[in-house]
């Protein structure tokens, strides 16, 4: 199923109605050879449930334990994996390009 950008603005809406703690991630940058473009989101919320998509798996499972911190903190972050990040290579961004993720707390 083909997730749209508007599915995950609408859900972390929905999600917020619902009284759930949400954070919103969304790619800032890419450089070389990234899976997702550029304006792409995810949606989590403090349970680890997700929707969308910032790097088609790759990255996704660092973005959601970065954004429980930061829904935790109110603390926005801007996240950077690249191939020559020892990171990158833990959770899976071998592609050869780099990515620049902001997550952001919903309120």
């Amino acid at each position: 199923m083909d997730v749209t950008e508007s599915d995950v603005l609408a859900a972390a809406e929905r999600w917020r109605r619902e009284g759930r703690s949400v954070a919103l991630a969304t790619v800032l940058e890419t450089w070389g050879s990234a899976p997702r473009p550029v304006g792409s989101r995810l949606v989590i919320d403090a349970d680890g449930n997700f929707l969308g998509s910032v790097s088609g798996g790759c990255v996704e499972g660092a973005v959601v334990g970065e954004a429980a911190d930061v829904i935790a903190s109110g603390v926005p972050r801007t996240l950077e994996f690249g191939v020559a990040d020892e990171a990158a290579w833990k959770v899976g961004l071998s592609c050869g390009g780099k990515i620049a993720v902001f997550v952001e707390r919903v309120d």
